[in-house]
């Protein structure tokens, strides 16, 4: 699969100057991957795929394309967690490959404008009420990436008169499912991530995917790091661009490249650092994952995710620096890297959350 998702890093690139425009989508790149099967590739009955294979195939489409590898990451970690535990209700899970089987696309939809984050215990304002055989939907979600592409949302929403929660299986063709267009972050535009309106939503009641209950809070989650895997991407082609820049450009002051300066050799040597440390983090992290399953890596992913993400803005920097002013000319697409590896800072698990994930895990094996 990497050999046919490096031929697109370079095409990607070169559309990505269009996703600074407002409500702006890769569909063309999406649709790149759906030809060389790599949203359906995570699939047991497809060969599956490993975690430390996964990060890096997302790696590799960030570095072509940020918003192309955020929101394809959110598909393929949800088929990744279904292909580690089946866990999907066995009324609906067979018709869910079978649609991933002909190029559906899924997302989930979980938070909620002014409600919290669910990670921090939030409840869900959404409401799901049975009547009679289905269950009718009433809510508003935020952050729904990839909106324009997805076929189906998996969206978590309180039962009625119930202290229970679940997630529920919601086709976007469904009556009174829309799409409020209100995405206007500066960083990662092009993952249209935008409200997901539910008014009276009628769906079967066998459409619950999963009930939100202690099995689903304990399952490791490994496809999450994909988040860190898409940032430290969108950095290497930062980095990138940076030693390009530096190893051609001669200024009239100089008779040779920029990059045989002292200066420059320093701050070229510390993005390297910087970008092998993460990448050996990230990596280590997903094969520790997949060597041990029952190893409770909880507190290793939270730093990796945190660590990674702040690696990436630390190399993006850098190579800003390097390049100089004219990174921040609209034609250069270091801009565009600058913006949306800050992004990472506000996906979960976000950087106080971790801290205190790795001091509770720290306090509690002190005298072991």
């Amino acid at each position: 699969m990497k050999e046919k998702i490096k031929p697109l890093i370079p095409v990607f690139q070169s559309r990505e100057p269009a996703l600074d425009k407002l409500n702006s989508f890769p569909f063309d790149n999406i649709n790149d991957l759906k030809k060389i099967g790599y949203t359906k590739a995570m699939l047991p009955q497809n060969g599956g795929m490993s975690l430390i294979d996964f990060v890096q195939h997302q790696e590799l489409i960030a570095k072509g394309c940020g918003a192309t590898g955020l929101s394809i990451g959110w598909h393929t970690g949800i088929l990744m967690e279904y292909a580690e535990y089946r866990h999907w209700n066995p009324d609906i899970a067979d018709f869910l490959v079978e649609e991933v089987q002909k190029g559906k696309l899924i997302n989930a939809a979980a938070s909620e404008r002014n409600a919290g984050s669910p990670l921090r215990g939030a409840a869900f304002k959404t409401k799901a009420v049975l009547d009679g055989h289905e269950y009718v939907l009433n809510g508003e979600k935020t952050f729904t990436s990839a909106a324009p592409v997805l076929d189906y949302v998996f969206v978590s929403a309180s039962i009625a008169e119930t202290n229970k929660s679940a997630v529920f299986l919601v086709p976007m063709s469904t009556e009174g499912v829309l799409i409020r267009e209100t995405w206007d972050s500066v960083a990662m535009r092009g993952t249209a991530s935008h409200d997901l309106i539910l008014e009276n939503v009628r769906i079967p009641a066998h459409y619950i995917v999963e009930k939100l209950d202690d099995s689903y809070r304990a399952r490791r989650k490994g496809s999450l790091l994909h988040i860190p895997a898409c940032y430290i991407g969108i950095a290497g082609a930062a980095r990138d661009y940076a030693l390009q820049f530096a190893a051609t450009y001669t200024p009239a002051a100089l008779d040779h490249p920029i990059g045989e300066l002292p200066v420059m050799e320093q701050t070229i040597g510390e993005m390297e650092m910087k970008l092998m440390t993460a990448r050996q983090f990230l990596y280590r992290t997903a094969e520790l994952y997949d060597r041990e399953p029952d190893e409770p890596i909880k507190p290793q992913m939270a730093a990796a995710k945190s660590f990674v993400t702040n690696a990436a803005i630390d190399v993006t920097d850098m190579a800003m620096r390097i390049v100089g002013a004219r990174s921040l000319s609209e034609k250069n697409p270091l801009h565009r890297y600058w913006q949306n590896v800050r992004a990472g800072l506000h996906n979960p698990p976000m950087d106080d959350i971790a801290y205190r994930t790795l001091s509770q895990e720290a306090l509690a094996h002190i005298n072991q």
